[in-house]
């Protein structure tokens, strides 16, 4: 049996004996490759209308028929009666022994529209990176496939079925970058293929770039270079959804030329990042087309998929712009950002399906307005300055008083030798942000998903600490109390392992806010006047200095019972700030349900956003800190009558 035969054969028995073939979803990227499978070997079994090999004719007739059987008992959409006729179709145009070209054409086609109306996973989320698809290659690939890909490597010899040569033209003339990711995500059971499942996602993506390029020499990618830039309508063809689903075959088709074509394929999957020179607009193309999806996963009643790819929609489609969107127009982001939230929250409740279509095509009118906000080009120097300015005293100030606040108390204690460990706290952050910041720029793509999770678990952490520490301090805001304590407690409590945990404390509460500074100065930095940026970034510190300054200097002169008083009041309003912001991020990386309130508040600075789970984390939160206070005061009443009965 010659590897083709058997790929079909796995292919075909997994349709057989799923156990929810009649009604599973789950055999729709089976049944893609099944169809991609057809595309590709039909032109084996028939040429010139004439049957050349007899097997591989009949297993085609077989494998159409199992496709349409597979198609027919998929949970109907409106697009099945489509669906359907195509895979008809493609069955008797295979009995009618058509031409290759046109089996392959049929066949593409229904692959093409069983995607749409049943979505799986099409795109990464960012160009992938052939460098690293280079190295995996090498790590776990070119033992059996070869170093060159050809099929003929040390660990080759006695595999029954042989290794795919990956350098084979023809072959390669059929293969998008989207099926090859799909063999390698699931592998070939029977097979020396294993899955890759295991790989992140992004190393899959840069797998299937690398084993894609091995049939198309380097030599040729600079002829593909001149060939796109020199054609400014080719090069808009090719956005970054076309890199990912179409075969070289379909591309020298449309371009009549397939020297041009394979010139053009060894460049861009050698440099998939030149697919993505629009990065604003692509971005926001991602997410329509994954709403598009999720709208269409919804109607066929995939409650599941449909908030998935709502999610990612928001994730990995407007999460990456919405820093430069803030800087230029923050209302038209809080405005996406709240229509997005309200899809995701009309799927969670189950809402009719045109209801939740009218949310999407108003989000549809609001990426307009973003996509023409993003192509203005280059930001003005006075909306880099203030962006830079504004972005970095918000997020600022909140570390700030945090850490003011504990430098504060430690010299009041007496206890100046904790202060390395707090500063040290904030110096590590910020050594921290300053190495984000070359990833983000030059080495790796943050995810949306990394973003709202680090903010989240962050924010969440530093809530539940200044809880403690905010009650704490107001049961120290009475004078006699606080001597006693320092008295009777502090002089043993600040240990080395007090000093670990106030480094961990500040700087968590730093990176938190370093992290989603670097995030929107990244932005700014690529889109406007640096040199802007850099002014605003340098004022917005120095007003940081003078706010700490002055804390600092005021704090010295307030009484101990008063500082304490202002400091626990400080420390509980910004564990509630905190409280709604780790649930803001926590919703947006779907950790968290969304219960959407129409017309609720909304103010960022304190961590107000208009659902019911952040509003009624802060309330409880809030409610804590009553029922703390309550208590810390009736202690220390208490404590104060015992001492007066001594």
């Amino acid at each position: 049996m010659t590897p083709r035969h058997l790929f079909a054969a796995l292919l075909l028995a997994t349709l057989l004996f799923c156990p929810r073939l009649h009604a599973a979803v789950d055999s729709v990227p089976t049944t893609w490759r099944l169809l991609d499978y057809i595309a590709v070997d039909y032109r084996e079994a028939v040429r010139d209308g004439a049957v050349v090999n007899q097997v591989e004719y009949q297993e085609m007739q077989e494998f159409s028929a199992t496709a349409a059987a597979a198609i027919k008992a998929l949970p109907p959409t409106p697009d099945s009666d489509s669906l359907n006729q195509g895979a008809t179709a493609l069955q008797q145009a295979i009995r009618a022994k058509s031409a290759p070209e046109q089996i392959a054409t049929r066949a593409r086609a229904v692959a093409a529209l069983l995607i749409k109306a049943y979505p799986i996973p099409l795109m990464p989320t960012s160009a992938p990176q052939y460098a690293r698809g280079q190295t995996l290659y090498a790590q776990q690939c070119a033992s059996c496939h070869g170093a060159t890909g050809a099929g003929n490597g040390p660990a080759a010899a006695g595999l029954d079925p042989p290794p795919i040569d990956f350098t084979d033209r023809a072959r390669a003339d059929e293969r998008s970058i989207f099926a090859l990711y799909q063999v390698i995500d699931q592998g070939l059971q029977g097979t020396s293929m294993p899955s890759f499942a295991s790989l992140p996602a992004e190393d899959r993506w840069a797998l299937a770039t690398y084993v894609g390029a091995l049939a198309y020499p380097e030599s040729e990618a600079e002829a593909g270079r001149e060939l796109l830039e020199k054609n400014d309508a080719l090069r808009a063809r090719l956005d970054f959804k076309s890199y990912v689903d179409t075969t070289p075959a379909t591309l020298a088709t449309e371009l009549q030329s397939a020297q041009k074509a394979a010139a053009i394929v060894a460049y861009v999957r050698r440099h998939p990042e030149a697919t993505q020179t629009r990065d604003a607009e692509s971005a926001l193309a991602v997410s329509h087309e994954l709403l598009r999806q999720a709208m269409a996963a919804y109607r066929g009643g995939q409650l599941k998929q449909a908030k998935d790819l709502a999610l990612s929609a928001y994730l990995d489609g407007f999460e990456p712009v919405e820093p430069l969107l803030a800087a230029r127009d923050a209302p038209l982001m809080a405005k996406i950002e709240e229509a997005m939230a309200g899809v995701r929250a009309g799927i969670g409740a189950n809402v009719d399906a045109d209801t939740l279509q009218t949310q999407v095509d108003r989000l549809d009118d609001l990426y307009a307005e973003a996509g023409q906000v993003l192509a203005q080009g280059e930001t003005s120097a006075v909306a880099s300055f203030a962006a830079a300015f504004t972005i970095l005293l918000r997020e600022g100030l909140e570390a700030l008083l945090i850490v003011v606040a504990i430098i504060a108390l430690l010299r009041k204690a007496g206890r100046r030798e904790m202060l390395p460990w707090v500063h040290g706290g904030w110096l590590s952050a910020l050594g921290a942000g300053a190495v984000t910041w070359g990833l983000a720029t030059w080495v790796v793509s943050i995810s949306g998903a990394s973003r709202e999770l680090t903010e989240g678990f962050g924010s969440l952490l530093a809530a539940i600490v200044l809880i403690w520490v905010g009650i704490w301090m107001h049961g120290k805001s009475h004078a006699e109390n606080w001597q006693r304590y320092v008295r009777d407690k502090l002089g043993h409590a600040l240990s080395k392992t007090s000093g670990v945990f106030l480094l961990g404390l500040i700087f968590v509460v730093v990176y938190r806010e370093v992290f989603e500074t670097i995030l929107f100065y990244v932005a700014i930095w690529n889109q406007g006047s640096k040199t802007s940026v850099i002014a605003g970034g340098v004022a917005g510190s120095l007003v940081l200095m003078v706010i700490g300054w002055l804390m600092m200097r005021y704090s010295r002169r307030l009484p101990i019972s008063q500082f304490f008083r202002y400091s626990s009041v400080l420390m509980a309003v910004l564990a509630v700030v905190l409280m709604g912001k780790a649930v803001s991020a926590l919703q947006e990386a779907g950790y968290l349900p969304i219960t959407w309130i129409n017309g609720g508040p909304r103010v960022e600075l304190l961590g107000i956003y208009p659902t019911m789970e952040g509003i009624a984390a802060q309330v409880g939160i809030a409610l804590v800190l009553v029922v703390g206070f309550v208590w810390s005061n009736r202690s220390a009443g208490a404590l104060k009558a015992s001492d007066g009965t001594r």
